[in-house]
């Protein structure tokens, strides 16, 4: 399901769950005089001043009739859950933000997705994408380190897949979908897209294409559901598990979709700004998080600007993101990828659709799968970073970042963008040869960035 995103929408001292009256991630206590139980206990990320004491928000919750579940104090970021319809109103919409409710009032179905996967059977040439970058050159200076973390935040990786089963770090994993007691005592399950994006990072070679950084250790860290939805308290946790737990580079393959129904209707700041605060966080702690996009084939720039704080695409606008684009074999900026001067840092294979030509990867059961989306190109990048988190032990978030665009090959704009052979540009390149809307920076070059 390349980039997940709907058309709506161990030990660390930062996830510590609430006493909570039972068990699971809604438990919610007995309500306190003049809270109303009139629905079903719904989920909040809240916002506080960073800095603020968990017991400080527990009070103000608690008047407010919800209850904390996560609390993470250097930003001031809380996981809350309330079964009191007016708990969103008494904590301020500039607060607090359900993604559960909105969810139930828009009747979003999972078939709705614009990013819905786009599946191809399997070419000729499997490992086009690694050839485009230079992989197999680049391997011959480095196939990278198991002292390099790559988290993979996404649906969950199959940890039993025999190409990832050595790479996956099960310390290191987590189940953000449970913010409150994240820590996994097993290997991580995972659906087809978390394992094929962690498989294009790091599986083994099985003689017909492993990962581009293949002696790289994975953390599976799950923030996107069953229905394929990516809230913002689950991102929140997995940016602040990162940070907290030895991770070096972040892939980011999907879009909080709550952070952008501003774009169509009156939506709220909340929830990009408490990704915003959670990816600074992993930024701080020297974690380079890398992002896709989005498969929404849009001018990103278009947005107006006073609709952009909740209208960007969440994390990949995010300040200190390296945000990714996706190509074709021919290196043509793929028909699905979004774009625009100054959203797009750099691009990588994805796949095309018209062409039959996806990327194949890991999926669960031991199988493999060719799939297309700038979910695909987003871990390429991720383990280019990784090759060179190897190559350069030393190196932060900011020189990694910047060792990415350095090593990147230039791709002019396109004399013709006419796909569909209308006669009309199907979308519109601006900037000049070396920096552009439609892939940033240029091509990343593993054989480059780590030579």
């Amino acid at each position: 399901m390349p980039l997940v995103r709907r058309v709506s929408a161990a030990a660390t001292g930062l996830l510590v769950a609430g006493a909570l009256a039972s068990t699971g991630p809604h438990a919610v206590a007995e309500s306190a005089p003049g809270c109303v139980d009139g629905i079903a206990p719904l989920r909040y990320v809240v916002l506080f001043a960073p800095g603020s004491a968990r017991a400080e928000a527990e009070d103000e919750v608690a008047d407010r009739c919800g209850q904390v579940a996560a609390y993470y104090a250097e930003i001031g970021v809380g996981v809350v859950d309330s079964a009191d319809p007016g708990f969103g109103q008494r904590m301020g919409p500039d607060r607090a933000f359900s993604a559960e409710r909105q969810i139930r009032a828009d009747r979003i179905k999972a078939g709705e997705s614009q990013n819905a996967a786009a599946e191809t059977a399997p070419g000729p040439d499997e490992r086009w994408n690694l050839r485009q970058i230079h992989v197999p050159e680049a391997h011959a200076i480095t196939r990278g380190s198991p002292d390099v973390v790559v988290g993979v935040l996404d649906s969950g990786v199959d940890g039993a897949h025999p190409q990832l089963a050595e790479a996956v770090d099960v310390g290191r994993s987590a189940n953000c979908l449970v913010p409150e007691d994240p820590e996994l005592d097993a290997p991580p399950e995972g659906d087809a897209h978390g394992t094929h994006v962690a498989g294009i990072i790091a599986a083994d070679d099985d003689g017909r294409g492993g990962g581009v950084a293949p002696r790289t250790r994975i953390a599976s860290i799950r923030v996107v559901d069953r229905e394929g939805y990516a809230h913002p308290e689950a991102a929140v946790c997995g940016f602040m598990w990162a940070a907290e737990h030895g991770v070096d580079v972040v892939n980011s393959s999907f879009l909080v979709e709550s952070a952008q129904l501003g774009c169509t209707r009156a939506g709220s700041p909340v929830p990009r700004e408490a990704v915003r605060r959670a990816v600074a966080h992993a930024t701080s702690r020297d974690v380079l998080t890398v992002a896709a996009v989005g498969n929404d084939r849009t001018d990103l720039t278009t947005v107006p600007h006073r609709q952009r704080p909740v209208c960007a695409a969440v994390p990949a606008d995010l300040d200190g993101v390296v945000s990714v684009a996706a190509v074709g074999p021919d290196a043509v900026k793929s028909g699905y990828s979004s774009y625009g001067l100054g959203e797009v840092d750099l691009a990588a294979p994805g796949g095309d659709q018209r062409g039959g030509r996806c990327v194949r990867s890991t999926v669960p059961g031991g199988e493999h799968r060719s799939l297309c989306g700038t979910s695909m190109a987003a871990p390429h990048v991720a383990g280019v970073a990784a090759l060179l988190a190897a190559r350069h032990p030393e190196a932060g978030a900011a020189e990694l970042g910047r060792l990415l665009l350095d090593g990147a090959r230039p791709l002019t704009c396109p004399s013709d963008y006419d796909l569909d052979a209308d006669g009309g540009q199907d979308a519109l390149c601006r900037g000049y040869a070396t920096y552009n809307g439609f892939y940033g920076h240029g091509l990343v070059d593993a054989r480059s960035a780590v030579g």
